[in-house]
Order: C-alpha cells, then structure tokens, then sequence
C-alpha cells in the first residue's frame, strides 16, 4: 500500500486523538492534517517518537494517542516494545509503517529488510495485547475502526512502499515555539470533552 494512502485512512477516523508523528510521516501527515493536536516530533527523534506518545499516554489517560513511527526507527529502540506493553497504557497506538528502507536519510535498506524481520512477533513478544499486521490498502481500511476500538496498547504493522521521490524533510519549526500551541491546544480540547 501507499503510505499517503495508509495515513488518510487514518486522518479519516481521526477526531480528538493526539498523534506523534517523526521522520517521513512527520513529512507526509501534515499534507493530511492541520489540527492542534498534531505533534511533529523532529528532527534527530529516530526511535523516540512513540516513547513520547506513551508519556502523552500516561499523562493523558482520558485521551487516545497515536503514534506513527518507521521501521527504521523502530529498529533503533527496539527495547521500548517491553516498556510500553509493560506501562499499562491502554490508549496508545503505536503505527509501524514498514518500508524497509531509511526513506528520509537517502533510501537505504534497513537491516531488517533482507531478514524479513517479524515487527509483530516482536510485539507479541514483548506481551502487547494486541499486535496485528496489514498489507493491502482494502483490508486496512475494512478493519482499522475496529482494531482502533480495541484495548490497547495497540501495535499496528502497515506494509507499505517506499516514497522514492521526495527524501526531503522539511522541519516543522523550533521545538520551544511548538510547545505552547500544543499545550494550548490540549487544554483547550480538554475543556471541551465531555466529562
């Protein structure tokens, strides 16, 4: 599947959710969503972005988060697997968008591309309650309110091909400047949930 397509489906269902994106989604989920609650977590965040999202998590019990993340950058913290099955955060979704391949550094293939390495073993693994893989655009969106709705934590693999065209990487703005609006922003959706 493509990873635009992948992401809509996602922007579709999307209402109040925080979502985390970092490295090539932090590039394409812009292009999809404008909204407050949108957290670019760039640049040099390769690994890090979903260990945010479960702070946000656990900050925000009340709230679903969402995490995009690559499987390169997966690959660079493959130990927070453990901790964030471990944490009891039932409101997080940790989305693996599996290219195989370092898109924003240049293309280069991932180690774990030549090994078939199983994301979602891994994930099981390590305990998550529910950890399940797509590779067709059709079954992903059939069924993506539905996995969704399930208690997390919630790892999801999504197949899809590389964005051979665009490496680029435009950075979202000085952190300290995007804090506020982001705090803002939270507090004021609070305020506004039932509750």
């Amino acid at each position: 599947m493509h990873l635009v397509d992948a992401l809509r489906t996602m922007a579709e269902m999307r209402t109040t959710q925080i979502v985390v994106t970092s490295m090539g989604t932090a590039r394409e989920w812009p292009r999809l969503s404008a909204h407050p609650l949108d957290f670019h977590y760039v640049p040099s965040s390769m690994g890090q972005a979903h260990v945010f999202a479960l702070g946000l998590a656990l900050a925000r019990p009340e709230r679903e988060v969402w995490a995009f993340v690559g499987d390169g950058s997966l690959l660079m913290n493959l130990g927070s697997l453990i901790t964030v099955a471990a944490s009891g955060a039932t409101n997080l979704t940790v989305i693996l968008l599996d290219n195989g391949v370092y898109e924003v550094t240049g293309g280069q293939r991932t180690a774990a591309s030549p090994v078939g390495a199983d994301f979602v073993g891994l994930a099981r693994a390590a305990k998550w309650p529910l950890a399940r893989s797509y590779d067709d655009i059709g079954t992903w969106r059939m069924e993506a309110a539905s996995v969704l709705a399930e208690t997390g934590p919630r790892f999801i693999r999504l197949k899809v091909k590389p964005e051979r065209e665009d490496f680029s990487l435009q950075v979202p703005g000085p952190m300290q400047d995007r804090l506020p609006a982001f705090r803002t922003a939270l507090d004021a959706t609070d305020a506004e949930s039932p509750g």
